[in-house]
C-alpha cells in the first residue's frame, strides 16, 4: 500500500513561486505514471500535470502550460511540481497520485492559496 504526503503549499501573492513535493512510501512509485491534481472549493478535482516513469515526458493543462514544471526524483520516491507566476485561480488543494485509471488512496494534500 503506497502513502502519498504532499507538502510545500501556503499562503502567496500573484505572480509568486511554490515547489511542492509529493514523498511516496510502502512501495517504490519508480514504476509508476504520476500526476498533480487539485481540488478548488466548491469544484471537482482536476488533472494539473503528469510524468512518466522515466521522467521524460509530462503533460500539462492548459490551465497551467508554461508556468507549472513537474518532475520526479525515483531515487527519493517524490514527485515535485515547480509553480511559477501562481494567479488566484490557481488556489487549491494539490493531490498527488499516479496518472492512471487506477489510483492509489489520495493523500491528505496541501492547501496552496495565491491572493490577488
Amino acid at each position: 500500500q503506497v502513502q502519498l504526503v504532499e507538502t510545500g503549499g501556503g499562503l502567496v501573492q500573484a505572480g509568486g513561486s511554490l515547489r511542492l513535493s509529493c514523498a511516496a512510501s510502502g512501495r517504490t512509485i519508480s514504476n509508476y505514471a504520476m500526476g498533480w491534481f487539485r481540488q478548488a472549493p466548491g469544484k471537482e478535482r482536476e488533472f494539473v500535470a503528469g510524468i512518466n516513469w522515466t521522467g521524460g515526458s509530462t503533460l500539462y493543462a492548459d490551465s497551467v502550460q508554461g508556468r507549472f514544471t513537474i518532475s520526479r526524483d525515483n531515487a527519493k520516491n517524490t514527485v515535485y511540481l515547480q509553480m511559477n507566476s501562481l494567479k488566484p485561480d490557481d488556489t487549491a488543494v494539490y493531490y498527488c497520485n499516479r496518472y492512471a485509471t487506477i489510483q492509489f488512496s489520495w493523500g491528505r494534500g496541501t492547501q496552496v492559496t495565491v491572493s490577488s
